[in-house]
């Protein structure tokens, strides 16, 4: 049977709703809808869109490699100061991303100990499209990381435990229990990743610049447009909302949709 929501509770949602909605219905009525289509596809828009998809996808797929092993760590390792560290790991939640964007520019810059070991390698990250990808990272591996230490959290460990006392080694727990336990929050963690990926500025201008068809993503490309040709910004902002609208709607799986 279906619960019914309490009348109190819709007032101010849908207050909530009005506070989300209202904005982008302010960005279609100050749109040219004429010029719309020219503004979107006009090359440097394209040029920056294609390059947003790929550096999110890029920073998504790092986020899932090093994200998902220390969402494991944090939910079912003994380490001492483990709190502690899951706290530094949220931090980019509630930086502001230009703190961010410098904390990445004195560690990699050319000035910072971690670029200057680079450099003897000759490499050299800062205003690069892998400084994109590095900045995109670090604000969207949270995201990841604290939904499958959520997933891990609420299934518990019992049925690690359980394939423990059969025999089974750490690694085949791991692959075998562990990770189809992740599943079912895996997709819409990813989708959350790729999504703030794709929204990123602060640290990306601040870490990798604002270079044309190099590490100019949507948002920044919204940034520039502003200052010259507001009826483009506000063609490129909304072409970000359809995109993030789309990510999350079609690529959520619908099995996760309604967990959530």
């Amino acid at each position: 049977m279906r619960r019914s929501v309490p009348v109190l509770l819709w007032v101010p949602a849908a207050l909530a709703l009005a506070l989300v909605v209202l904005p982008v219905i302010g960005l279609v009525a100050r749109s040219d809808l004429g010029r719309l289509p020219e503004l979107v596809t006009s090359p440097t828009a394209l040029e920056a869109l294609w390059l947003s998809v790929r550096t999110g996808a890029a920073a998504t797929l790092l986020s899932l490699l090093f994200g998902g092993p220390l969402a494991v760590v944090l939910a079912r390792g003994r380490l001492p100061g483990l709190r502690l560290l899951r706290a530094i790991v949220l931090l980019p939640l509630v930086l502001p991303p230009v703190v961010g964007g410098l904390a990445l520019l004195y560690l990699l810059g050319r000035n910072g100990f971690g670029g200057q070991a680079l450099a003897v390698f000759g490499v050299r990250l800062p205003f690069t499209t892998a400084a994109v990808i590095i900045a995109q990272t670090f604000v969207a591996m949270p995201f990841l990381v604290i939904g499958l230490e959520g997933a891990l959290r609420t299934a518990g460990e019992r049925y690690e435990a359980v394939a423990a006392t059969l025999g089974a080694a750490p690694w085949t727990v791991f692959r075998r229990v562990t990770v189809p336990l992740l599943l079912p929050s895996l997709g819409s963690s990813l989708v959350l990743a790729f999504a703030r990926s794709l929204g990123e500025f602060g640290a990306t201008i601040t870490f990798a610049g604002n270079l044309e068809g190099t590490t100019q993503t949507l948002p920044l490309l919204v940034y520039v447009q502003s200052q010259s040709d507001v009826d483009a910004a506000v063609a490129v902002s909304l072409l970000l909302v359809v995109l993030a609208v789309v990510v999350i709607a079609v690529a959520r799986p619908r099995s996760i949709e309604g967990r959530l």
